[in-house]
């Protein structure tokens, strides 16, 4: 009887390392992918010449808009789209909300309603420029923001060259991230949404090539 039980313990114990080593593991695995993330957050706007057929922006913060109105004043593209709108407002009210003139940019400023998250705002952009025969856009969206963006619009828009234009909120410092709580913080959600846009993507691939389910 000792027996049994000194060895029912061990395998026991054995057990309990070996879930202690696979949790040691997977947290090694995550800790190394949010370093990979982090590089992945532009520290720069790379290309800010090119002129493409159309500008979309992601709501989410003032100066997202107001970069992208910039780029459309100064003919970076001749449409711009926004994405994620509230309902209600109109392109005249968006445009004297942020100082510009209506009589100037209404005829070239297209809003979407439609989206209420990052998977939305490409469902919805892809829509559009289906519409529009856009074949190149400048993507508009807050640098910790756009490995995520960019992968939901690479998915559903390969065809579609897309010219990332980072925006760099001021609370947000991507130099020593890990030193400021704030901005650890938020680059462990967009991380965590990132892996989560991963893995919906994989499942997306998953039941297209299983139609009968």
């Amino acid at each position: 009887m000792k027996t049994d039980r000194a060895s029912l313990r061990r395998r026991n114990l054995r057990r309990l390392r070996g879930f202690a080593v696979l949790l040691l593991l997977c947290g090694l695995a995550w800790a190394a992918g949010l370093l990979w993330f982090a590089n992945q957050v532009p520290t720069q706007v790379a290309d800010s010449d090119s002129r493409t057929d159309a500008i979309v922006v992601l709501t989410g913060g003032s100066s997202r808009l107001d970069t992208a109105l910039d780029l459309l004043t100064n003919e970076k593209a001749d449409k711009l789209f926004v994405s994620g709108v509230y309902r209600g407002v109109d392109v005249r009210q968006l445009l004297a909300l942020f100082e510009q003139a209506p009589e100037e940019l209404s005829c070239c400023v297209f809003l979407g309603y439609e989206a209420d998250n990052t998977r939305g705002n490409a469902l919805e952009t892809a829509d559009w420029i289906a519409d529009q025969n856009v074949r190149s856009l400048r993507l508009v969206t807050a640098t910790y923001h756009m490995p995520r963006s960019l992968l939901e619009f690479h998915r559903r828009m390969p065809e579609v060259t897309i010219v990332p234009h980072p925006v760099f909120p001021e609370p947000f410092k991507r130099e020593d991230w890990w030193l400021w709580p704030g901005s650890s913080s938020l680059l462990v959600t967009e991380y965590s949404k990132y892996l989560v846009a991963v893995v919906h993507g994989w499942l997306d691939d998953l039941f297209a090539k299983m139609p009968w389910l």
